[in-house]
C-alpha cells in the first residue's frame, strides 16, 4: 500500500525539539585541559573561574557552584536558617522544586497566586499571606521573565523577611537594569540542559552577602572545615566538579549572544502571532529585560482546541512542545495529610488556568526563521 504524499514529507521534514543544549564555544578545548590534568572531579582551577564569570554576570560579589539548581535553592534556605516551625511564601504556579526544598528544611510552603500577565508571583496578594512564623518570600522568575522586584522587596522590609529568588530560568534577566539572582537576600540558578547556560547539571547560589556564600560553600561539601572530619554542622555533597564548571566558563564567555539569540526568537514569534487574539503571549513587568528561556502560549477560548490537542497534533507533524507546570495546589503528594504539606488554603485561578491552558513553543538557540514559520503555521492549522 502506497504511503500517502503527505505523510511522506512530514518524515522527511526536521523534527524539531522543544529545547537542544548549544555548545558552540570552548567547551571541548576546557574539557579536554580538565582531563589532561587529571582535574576531573570537585577541585580544579575551573570552579573558581566559573563562579568569577557567573557572579559578575549577576552583579553579585558572591557565587557559590553546586550540583544542582535544585541543590541551589536548598543551600539559600538552610544558610538563611529556614526550618521546622519556619513558613515560606512561593507562587502556586512554579516547578515543585520551589515547593519540595522548602519542605526539605522543614518549613511550611505557603501559596500564592501568580500574576495573570507575566505569570510570576503576584506582588499584590504576598502581605495577606503573611503570618508571625513566615521567614522568607520565594520569587520566581517564570520562563525568564523577572518577577516584579520592588513591591516584593517593600513587602519584605516592613515585615523583616528574607526575599529568595528562584532564577533557575532567567540568566542574564534583568530588572531595572539589575541582574537578576542577587536583587534579594540570595538566588539560584540552574544549569541544566535545557537552561541558557548548561553543564549538563548543575547550579549556583549567587548573593551579596559574604557570610551567606561562606555558609553556602560549607555546606556543600560536607561542612568539611579545617579539621577536616570534625563536623560542627550538617552537611551535604552538592559539590561542582571540575569538568562541568569547565562547561560552565565556556558557555558564560557567549552568554549576551545566547540572551540576543534568545530574544530574536521570541521577536519571530511575537511578530508571527501579532493577530492571534486567541493565543496569550507572554508580557514584562514594566522595568524588566526578560530572556525569554521558553516562549510560553496559553489558550484562550476562541482558540476551540484544547491543550491535549494542539499539543498531540503539534507532535504527531514532529513538532516538540511542552505543557506548563501543574500548579503546587494540584499536586497529588501535597493532598491529605503529608506531615509536611504545604498550605493550601486559598483560590488560585490564575495559577489554575495557566497549568490548564499554557505550554511552550520550540525555544531552542539553533532555531531557524524557517523552522518557526513552520510551527506557527502548523499551530493555527489547529485552530478551529
Amino acid at each position: 500500500m502506497a504511503t500517502p504524499a503527505n505523510s511522506v514529507e512530514r518524515k522527511q521534514q526536521r523534527q524539531i525539539p522543544v529545547c537542544t543544549p548549544l555548545l558552540d564555544g570552548r567547551e571541548r578545548a576546557y574539557v579536554d585541559d580538565c582531563i589532561d590534568t587529571n582535574w576531573v572531579s570537585s577541585m580544579g582551577d575551573y570552579i573558581p573561574r566559573f563562579e568569577g564569570a557567573f557572579a559578575k554576570i549577576c552583579q553579585a560579589p558572591y557565587a557559590v557552584a553546586c550540583s544542582s539548581g535544585t541543590a541551589a535553592i536548598h543551600l539559600a534556605l538552610e544558610t538563611l536558617d529556614i526550618g521546622p516551625g519556619d513558613e515560606v511564601i512561593i507562587p502556586s504556579f512554579t516547578l515543585i522544586v520551589s515547593a519540595n526544598m522548602v519542605c526539605l528544611t522543614g518549613a511550611t510552603p505557603v501559596l500564592v497566586d501568580v500574576d495573570p500577565d507575566t505569570w510570576c508571583i503576584d506582588p499584590a496578594l504576598i502581605e495577606a499571606r503573611i503570618t508571625p512564623r513566615t521567614k522568607a518570600i520565594m520569587g520566581v522568575h517564570m520562563y525568564g521573565h523577572p518577577c516584579d522586584m520592588e513591591p516584593i522587596l517593600a513587602v519584605a522590609r516592613r515585615h523583616k523577611l528574607f526575599v529568595v529568588e528562584d532564577a533557575a530560568q532567567a540568566h542574564g534577566a534583568k530588572y531595572r537594569g539589575q541582574a537578576v539572582g542577587a536583587i534579594g537576600d540570595v538566588g539560584a540558578f540552574s544549569f541544566y540542559a535545557n537552561k541558557i547556560i548548561t553543564t549538563g547539571e548543575g547550579g549556583m547560589l549567587v548573593t551579596r552577602h559574604q557570610a551567606i556564600a561562606e555558609r553556602a560553600a560549607l555546606l556543600r561539601n560536607q561542612a568539611f572545615e579545617e579539621e577536616r572530619f570534625l563536623h560542627h554542622h550538617v552537611g551535604f555533597n552538592y559539590r561542582m566538579t571540575n569538568i562541568q564548571a569547565a562547561l560552565g566558563v565556556a558557555q558564560c564567555e557567549r552568554l549576551e549572544e545566547k540572551i540576543r539569540r534568545k530574544r530574536q526568537i521570541a521577536a519571530i514569534y511575537d511578530e508571527l502571532l501579532v493577530d492571534e487574539d486567541d493565543l496569550q503571549r507572554p508580557a514584562a513587568a514594566a522595568g524588566c529585560e526578560p530572556v525569554y528561556w521558553m516562549y510560553g502560549l496559553v489558550l484562550r477560548d476562541g482558540f476551540g482546541r484544547s491543550k491535549r490537542e494542539v499539543r498531540e497534533t503539534l507532535a504527531d507533524r514532529g513538532i516538540e512542545t511542552r505543557s506548563f507546570f501543574i500548579p503546587m495546589h494540584r499536586q497529588p503528594v501535597f493532598q491529605g495529610q503529608h506531615r509536611r504539606w504545604p498550605d493550601l488554603r486559598g483560590n488560585f485561578p490564575v495559577s489554575e488556568f495557566l497549568g490548564e491552558k499554557g505550554f511552550y513553543l520550540p525555544s531552542g538557540l539553533d532555531l531557524t526563521r524557517d523552522d518557526q514559520e513552520r510551527i506557527v503555521e502548523q499551530l493555527l492549522l489547529c485552530k478551529r
